[in-house]
């Protein structure tokens, strides 16, 4: 069985963080900066950074219509900080030209835990990492940089991890699944910790999806 290939959305933010973790457990990957980078891929990882810069290159190099094609077509997809916020269908304070790819039926607030002096580390609970780790062990050590939340999740999204303490935002949704769509308001690739990235690897491998160039071509 031919491995899936992971492609980093490479246009700007931490895409060469989530290349090496990717790396480390095995997986092939590609940054991805044009249209025809996606031809073949299982899976996608939309990295943090600027939702908004991201979001308009994304559209100068005509990646951004592919993107909204694949997010509402099942394939898996992996959206970090900013990759949360291009991937949910409504976003609070978002600016009239912010481009957004769309797919996951939740509702993010922006820089909800403030500026970037706001930033902090914290431990979480998410159960669905607990097959991944060798005792079982769900506990996560989340970095958050100037990062959104999830106010509400529609009823086919699967809540993954809640904020029970932090500078703000008790209780607060911090990341979510739908289907083959993963978001995280954190940044696992900046932890040597691989589990997030392992996971999002067994529904891609679930997924069985690969891009062709005629999905490509469609969405042009």
């Amino acid at each position: 069985m031919m491995q899936d290939t992971i492609g980093v959305l490479a246009l700007q933010g931490a895409f060469r963080e989530h290349i090496k973790s990717l790396q480390r457990i095995g997986i092939a990957t590609r940054k991805v900066r044009l249209p025809a980078d996606l031809i073949g891929l299982g899976g996608l990882i939309i990295p943090g950074g600027e939702s908004t810069a991201i979001g308009k290159l994304a559209r100068l190099y005509g990646l951004l219509a592919p993107l909204q094609r694949l997010a509402h077509s099942g394939f898996p997809m992996w959206g970090t900080c900013a990759g949360l916020i291009l991937l949910a269908d409504r976003v609070t304070h978002r600016a009239s030209d912010q481009p957004l790819i769309g797919g996951l039926d939740i509702f993010v607030s922006r820089n909800y835990f403030g500026r970037q002096v706001n930033s902090f580390e914290t431990e979480l609970s998410v159960p669905a990492l607990a097959p991944f780790s060798a005792n079982g062990e769900a506990a996560f050590h989340a970095v958050f940089i100037r990062a959104p939340a999830v106010m509400s999740v529609a009823s086919g999204v699967e809540v993954l991890a809640r904020l029970d303490s932090a500078p703000s935002g008790k209780g607060v949704i911090v990341a979510v699944r739908q289907k083959a769509l993963l978001a995280t308001a954190f940044h696992p690739e900046l932890t040597d910790d691989t589990r997030f990235h392992r996971y999002f690897a067994n529904l891609v491998a679930a997924a069985e999806q690969r891009v062709d160039a005629e999905i490509v071509a469609a969405a042009a």
